[in-house]
């Protein structure tokens, strides 16, 4: 392969984003620069390198391309290293002189921020999801059920829907699932719900509270669309994910990732081969998301992204190596970034093999080139704007021009209290739910046997009817059972309730 079967291999029509300059015999050649078309960006792709290889920067460089571009970012920080976009980088002459030589011209730059925190875990916008939108079937998936809980766990969604019985956070699903052990003829007319399985239903559901789920599951819930944002002068938005607190609690993780895909699957419509993507997503640290995953889960993320790409969404997975990455999901990547591994150990000699087979032919002798990569470099192919595998180039990676470390606490603060989602989704709600209707409902009546002083006058009270109609509780009823009745007829092939836009 030569220089110019790079420049031709990554020259475009059409706009793109930089990445980085081919590397000969160890010198940049800034005149066949690397790139990837905004177009191909829905086509997904994997940044993949060892510890301390230049992954985090790669997706921060086009993470503020992407934005510059009109494209908003959603970026999932599982370190804590990306918040710096918030901020411009620090000039320095060791990096200007880098820059120079790749024919960058970089000029310190912040880009629009924004940060959420899940479930309030952490500086951010808290992300919260209620237990009706997240639907049975993404549930079950989650709580790692077979078929028959599953199905049992559907029935209970059923009842509480059909009921009137809004199920907002954990605590609603538990009280629904113990009012039915307690009256199984609730559910007689169809089917009915073993103790058995309801048991199993609730210890899943109180380790997943233990996961740090009561967080997430409640109200007010988060609107996908608002992830979606331009600034008014037209650059994306980066909505960052601080996670650091959670790196211990990968189910958490996956059960909003799941529940993200699925809600941004089924409200964007079918747009095509748009131009630009509508929304690019990067997962860092992949790894932790598939480690133990279950079989339901790996299925159901790989027919999302299988499909997610004519809604105008990108999806790039960073990791440390491509074998963190389930086959079937790799299979649907069009862009590779590969930054260097190592091969101290038999099973990293194994997986530096496997990913070698995974990219097309090149001139180079990948086994060795991937542990000879410095900091900063990658070995990188993409689709083309015709849909085409370009070379495989040794690039040397652009810098970016936000801060390369994580941002002043104060900044972060300041932006969260800037935010105008501050106001939508910063405090918690706990209206009437399942929980209350059903704790009312069980509520000892007033003792019969208790003496009434019929000599004192007694005051005009409204009838048994009026007193249920006025009253709180079937008015909140009423609500509930009107919406909980649109979810029921309106979920979409995940299981997910849809919602007016």
């Amino acid at each position: 392969m030569t220089t110019d079967d790079v420049i031709k291999g990554y020259t475009f029509a059409e706009p793109a984003l930089d990445l980085g300059a081919l590397l000969v015999d160890g010198e940049p050649r800034p005149e066949a620069q690397v790139r990837i078309p905004l177009r191909m960006l829905n086509r997904h792709g994997l940044v993949a390198g060892a510890t301390g290889t230049g992954k985090t920067k790669t997706l921060q460089l086009m993470a503020e391309q992407l934005s510059a571009a009109g494209v908003p970012v959603f970026l999932a920080d599982i370190k804590g290293d990306l918040s710096g976009m918030a901020q411009p980088g620090e000039p320095s002459e060791r990096l200007r002189a880098r820059t120079a030589a790749l024919g960058q011209d970089r000029t310190p730059q912040a880009c629009p921020t924004e940060f959420y925190a899940l479930g309030g875990v952490g500086d951010g916008i808290p992300l919260r999801a209620t237990m009706t939108a997240f639907g049975p079937t993404l549930l079950a998936k989650v709580l790692g059920l077979n078929e028959t809980q599953e199905s049992s766990l559907g029935l209970i969604f059923h009842y509480a829907d059909t009921q009137g019985l809004p199920l907002l956070d954990l605590k609603d699903l538990r009280s629904v699932i113990q009012y039915l052990i307690d009256n199984p003829e609730a559910l007689k007319g169809v089917g009915g719900l073993s103790k058995q399985t309801a048991g199993v239903i609730l210890r899943a559901l109180v380790n997943l509270s233990a996961e740090g789920a009561d967080r997430f599951f409640g109200e007010p819930e988060f609107d996908t669309a608002d992830l979606m944002r331009l600034t008014p002068d037209g650059r994306g938005v980066v909505s960052i994910l601080e996670l650091p607190a959670l790196q211990d609690r990968p189910q958490l993780f996956s059960t909003f990732l799941m529940w993200l895909l699925a809600d941004l699957f089924s409200h964007l419509p079918e747009v095509g081969d748009p131009d630009r993507p509508k929304l690019v997503l990067f997962l860092d640290e992949a790894h932790l998301l598939f480690t133990d995953a279950s079989k339901a889960f790996l299925r159901s993320v790989t027919q999302t992204v299988r499909l997610i790409r004519s809604k105008g969404v990108g999806v790039f997975f960073v990791t440390q190596t491509p074998k963190d990455v389930p086959a079937d999901v790799l299979a649907q990547l069009g862009a590779r970034v590969q930054h260097a591994l190592r091969a101290f150990t038999p099973q990293d000699a194994k997986a530096l093999k496997a990913t070698v087979s995974t990219f097309p032919n090149s001139g180079y002798d990948l086994e060795e080139v991937l542990t000879q990569l410095g900091i900063g470099e990658a070995v990188v192919t993409v689709l083309s704007d015709q849909g085409v595998p370009t070379p495989v180039a040794w690039t040397r990676m652009r810098a970016p021009q936000s801060r390369m470390a994580p941002a002043d606490p104060a900044v972060v603060q300041g932006v969260v209290a800037a935010s105008p989602l501050l106001p939508k989704y910063g405090e918690a709600i706990d209206r009437q739910s399942a929980y209350e209707i059903l704790a009312a409902k069980v509520a000892p009546a007033e003792d019969p046997a208790q003496p009434v002083d019929r000599a004192q006058p007694v005051e005009a009270q409204p009838s048994v009817l009026e007193s249920v109609l006025g009253s709180q509780v079937f008015k909140s009823f009423a609500r509930s059972a009107a919406s909980s009745l649109g979810r029921e007829i309106s979920r979409s092939i995940f299981g997910t309730a849809r919602r007016r836009r």
